[in-house]
């Protein structure tokens, strides 16, 4: 097999997967007046302090992404931005109990998902599958 072709073979089908989970999860997410990705950024954000930049980092989105997806979150009245205490400098994203609950109400839509992808596995191939999928995923690379 061409190393080249599996390569780019590798590469469009995480993007195809990615692409319907991201279209899948709007549909699932349909009328709960909140997205994916800011479901992501809450989630992320509540794992302790953590800067924008830190957040954009592990939500794999752009800085200006970040700014306008922090601005919508603040607007609503699910996070705030803070100095942070390790750098006074720098802004950290502070999830409010109102983020925490829309993050819980997003939780039965989003296990759903996750099964219905998952069910395109064979049961036996699911536990691999994920293992190697975090492999891959905590050896990215710095941006």
């Amino acid at each position: 097999m061409d190393p080249a072709r599996t390569t780019s073979e590798l590469i469009v089908q995480l993007q195809l997967l990615s692409r319907d989970i991201d279209l899948m999860a709007a549909q699932r997410l349909e009328g709960t007046g909140t997205s994916l990705r800011a479901v992501s950024v809450l989630m992320c954000a509540d794992e302790g302090e953590k800067t924008q930049g830190e957040i954009a980092d592990l939500a794999c989105l752009d800085k200006s992404t970040m700014v306008h997806t922090v601005d919508a979150l603040e607007k609503d009245g699910l996070a705030t931005r803070k100095p942070s205490q390790k750098d006074r400098r720098a802004r950290v994203v502070e999830v409010t109990d109102e983020g925490r609950e829309l993050v819980a109400s997003t939780e039965h839509a989003l296990a759903v998902l996750y099964d219905e992808v998952l069910a395109r596995l064979p049961e036996a191939d699911r536990d691999p599958f994920l293992r190697s999928l975090a492999t891959l995923a905590g050896g990215r690379s710095a941006r």
